[in-house]
């Protein structure tokens, strides 16, 4: 087999595996709500999002040491022996029975979210610099394999348990996952070929964590904790979000949950093709200033509220003659009042709103025979607020910024050949890391925002600070290296935004 054809071989055994891992690392979403809504086992809001929560933090928190054993021993038999090693403890799944029995499990099966940082060293080796973006989004399809969860574990979960007649059922879900692990792991030993980083064995665990002084790792790390970490949060977040925010059924709001996960991790491949041909920063520049326009229109909440509006004031002092909901009359002179106009609330939801709906009316506050002096109130002014926040609109905006994470979580990756060429294991690793531990973080700091301030939309105000974070950072550091490389075209870059800001000035 020619090297293009090992390539292509092991880039799409690696796609197929991460799938696999994937799928198989979002699963307590699923199976934890099922057997608590079941009343199979009686938790805690605090132990389901622990039971949630902690595989993502295995799967994180293993990223590091994965990507230095994937430099050190090669992507095929790290990614191969991860994945037997993770069926042990999925299979074991099926026979707990308590809250900490669970917890141990998903501590086991939870390495399989490391997955991501072997496929990335692994990947990379196979393919020139010009071709790494393109592969590495390809790969990252594999980000897919949560949908795939989040849509067929339901519809297996209701099979398996004979639509609830049989809830004990449940326990082979388990077993066939920890199958698919074995037997993708079988093929992986198969199809793919042994291929390490050029002379990496001959560093030594110090020499290979080298890179981690380097302060642009840990820039990478906050881009991914937003591009990736928040996709993982979110695809957890929404379902709740939709059932409260929008009362909508479980599998309803998992059904538009989905719309944000699967083309998130699809698109991938769409951003590893645009960072080859226009480089990372662009393509970042472009996920950030999208995701911050997404997340400022996501901030501003569902809101039926009543406001302090302009009111009617009595210009001389006299004696309140008649008083009417349309006009109020003191000695010889009439006050307009501009009546409340009752909506239907029904109505009012029914239609597709855009933007914050306003209405005005004036309601008297005084009566006949009252004496009012001059600049006194006659009826204070009342501004109602309407805004529907569609559901649709809401799921374009939530679509879109999906599409900006998916397209970001290729782009950040394109970065580290380039700055990393011999260290990508290393780089990935922790890079991936931090990322994870923003799918574990991210979904905590939602709830107590919830909690403090009983605003769903705090999730968006959070993204938009980090993103603005992340955005700034950017393009400080951009700023900076064009000063140090090329001061003059940076003084030319200057001098022109100056000519611009003056010209602007005198016009």
């Amino acid at each position: 087999m020619t090297d293009n054809g090992k390539a292509l071989s092991v880039l799409t055994l690696n796609t197929l595996a991460f799938t696999v891992c994937f799928a198989c690392w979002m699963m307590n979403g699923v199976l934890v709500t099922f057997l608590v809504d079941n009343k199979i086992l009686d938790l805690d809001k605090a132990q389901i999002g622990w039971l949630i929560g902690i595989p993502v933090l295995t799967g994180s928190i293993i990223r590091l040491p994965l990507g230095v054993l994937t430099d050190r021993f090669g992507g095929r038999i790290v990614f191969g022996v991860l994945m037997l090693i993770s069926a042990v403890p999925t299979y074991l799944l099926s026979y707990c029975s308590t809250y900490r029995e669970l917890a141990l499990a998903s501590l086991g099966f939870g390495l399989s979210g490391g997955s991501f940082a072997i496929g990335i060293a692994y990947t990379s080796v196979w393919f020139s610099k010009e071709r790494q973006g393109t592969a590495l989004g390809i790969f990252g399809m594999g980000n897919a394999g949560s949908a795939l969860t989040s849509l067929g574990a339901p519809t297996l979960l209701r099979h398996l348990t004979d639509g609830g007649q049989n809830l004990d059922g449940w326990r082979t879900m388990p077993k066939i996952y920890a199958a698919s692990l074995v037997i993708m792991s079988i093929l992986f030993f198969l199809l793919t070929h042994s291929k390490r980083v050029e002379h990496s064995q001959e560093h030594g665990l110090l020499e290979r964590l080298k890179p981690l002084k380097h302060i642009r790792v840990w820039r990478f790390g906050l881009y991914y904790f937003f591009v990736f970490g928040g996709f993982v949060a979110l695809a957890q977040w929404l379902i709740p979000y939709y059932v409260n925010a929008y009362a909508m059924s479980l599998a309803l709001a998992g059904l538009m949950a989905t719309i944000f996960n699967l083309p998130s991790g699809v698109i991938r491949a769409l951003g590893g093709y645009l960072s080859d041909k226009y480089g990372a920063r662009p393509v970042m520049y472009w996920v950030f200033g999208t995701s911050l326009l997404c997340c400022i229109l996501l901030c501003v909440p569902r809101m039926d509220i009543e406001s302090p509006g302009e009111g009617v004031m009595a210009f001389k002092k006299g004696t309140v003659q008649a008083v009417s909901p349309s006009a109020i009359v003191v000695d010889d002179v009439t006050f307009p009042v501009r009546p409340k106009v009752e909506i239907d609330p029904a109505t009012r939801a029914e239609g597709l709103l855009v933007l914050p709906n306003f209405t005005f009316w004036q309601e008297p506050v005084v009566k006949t025979g009252d004496v009012v002096k001059k600049r006194q109130i006659l009826a204070r002014g009342v501004t109602h607020i309407f805004f529907q926040a569609n559901v649709w609109i809401f799921t374009a905006l939530v679509f879109a910024l999906g599409i900006g994470m998916g397209i970001g979580k290729a782009g950040v990756y394109k970065y580290i050949p380039d700055y990393f060429p011999k260290d990508v294991g290393v780089v990935g690793g922790i890079v991936g890391v931090i990322g994870g531990l923003g799918g574990f973080v991210c979904p905590i700091i939602f709830g107590y925002l919830l909690k403090w301030t009983g605003i769903w939309t705090t999730c968006w105000m959070f993204f938009f600070a980090l993103v603005l974070i992340c955005h700034l950072w950017m393009h400080v550091t951009v700023r900076r290296l064009l000063r140090e490389r090329a001061p003059i075209l940076a003084r030319q870059i200057e001098d022109q935004q100056l000519v611009q800001e003056i010209i602007g000035k005198r016009g």
